[in-house]
């Protein structure tokens, strides 16, 4: 039997990404020897339908709504094309992107607590250089009043429909004050123009924030002076279930703090010799301020926790590499661990608070691996 047509246009290679429920998620053992940024070819792609495929000369972001001057309305607003957004004053933004479903896979194998959605490990995220305007430049240029409080970006990728129930295009919006700070509307991605699964022409970047925050393929963009809603930000992506108030928090803002290692999935590893380990840990919240490991064989209890090497290039960025040196004292099966602490002191816990729907898991993470035999003498 034929595969249905793919949700993503550009190649899968099974060396650097798998296939997850129409999206693409990245190995992480392809990140091995890479610098701080993600290439894009294996970069995550996270899709609620597909991937469109539209001409940088047609594109319109077109603004309207109560928070600008003369709340010009969806049928008369206020528009900018392709050329006008390269015009004005660019900026760069090194800038860390993570899909709020990742490690979702985890509340299952390692908490007996599954939840729906994609079952992804640790590699829906990726940090890249962006290239583009500030969304703050743009909204003053339309007209920005003081009354705005929320702001709306609209993708152009198809309408989502699940559970028979069209949501229409993805939608979420900003507070005014994140949107006024440090969000980007890119066109570039790595020193190139956006790859067409990465939001080509123009899509919304929002540092440390959930991924569905930065919006794709952004056609539209409300500016309003009362509070916006939409199914992203009610229905989908609030931290439902127990412990929350009334059985749903607040909507989702900032990723939390987890760590990954720069390894196959139960990989194998040569005994009667050092080894490097090498990952990176993130948060939204707020630079990396440390890191560590521990490792332990796979019927032990007792964590022995040792710091890791920090990169020093990395202090103060959207993650921060580390290595580990190990010298495995047996062969078999061990476990790593990785746990981080951000600049705020929020760190990593045995276990994840568990939701609904799988979103923010940021328990520590236990990475098997295979010590072997060393050769004869």
């Amino acid at each position: 039997m034929a595969e249905p047509p793919s949700s993503i246009v550009k190649p899968l290679p099974e060396a650097l990404l798998a296939r997850q429920d129409g999206n693409a998620e990245m190995h992480w053992a392809a990140m091995a020897g890479q610098g701080h940024l993600v290439p894009t070819d294996r970069f995550f792609v996270r899709n609620h339908t597909r991937t469109p495929v539209l001409d940088a000369g047609t594109w319109r972001l077109r603004l309207f709504g109560t928070g600008l001057r003369g709340a010009p309305t969806r049928h008369t607003p206020i528009e900018f094309g392709y050329r006008d957004l390269r015009e004005l004053p660019a900026e760069e933004s090194v800038a860390l992107i993570e899909c709020a479903g990742n490690g979702r896979r985890f509340f299952a194998s390692q908490q007996g607590e599954p939840a729906p959605g994609a079952p992804w490990g640790l590699g829906a995220v990726g940090v890249a250089r962006w290239r583009g305007v500030r969304l703050s430049t743009v909204l003053h240029r339309a007209g920005l009043t003081d009354a705005a409080v929320d702001v709306q970006p609209e993708g152009l990728d198809p309408e989502y429909v699940t559970g028979g129930v069209n949501l229409g295009r993805v939608r979420r919006p900003l507070p005014i004050g994140k949107a006024l700070h440090d969000v980007l509307l890119a066109y570039e991605m790595n020193g190139r123009p956006l790859p067409a699964d990465h939001g080509f022409p123009v899509r919304v970047v929002v540092p440390g924030w959930v991924g569905i925050s930065s919006v794709k393929w952004v056609g539209s963009i409300e500016v309003s002076a009362t509070p916006l809603f939409s199914p992203w930000n009610t229905r989908l992506y609030r931290m439902f279930g127990p412990g929350q108030p009334d059985g749903a928090g607040v909507p989702l803002a900032a990723v939390g703090v987890k760590s990954a290692f720069e390894l196959p999935w139960d990989a194998r590893v040569p005994g009667g010799r050092e080894v490097v380990l090498r990952g990176r840990s993130w948060s939204g919240h707020g630079p990396i301020r440390s890191v560590e490991v521990s490792i332990r064989p796979d019927d032990a209890d007792a964590d022995d926790w040792r710091p890791a090497r920090l990169v020093a290039a990395d202090r103060g960025g959207a993650w921060q590499r580390w290595r580990f040196r190990w010298r495995p004292p047996a062969p078999g099966r061990w476990i790593l661990r990785a746990r981080a602490t951000d600049a705020t002191g929020a760190g990593q816990a045995d276990r994840a608070t568990a939701n609904d729907l799988g979103y923010l898991f940021d328990g520590i993470v236990r990475h098997p691996v295979t010590v072997l035999a060393p050769p004869p003498a």
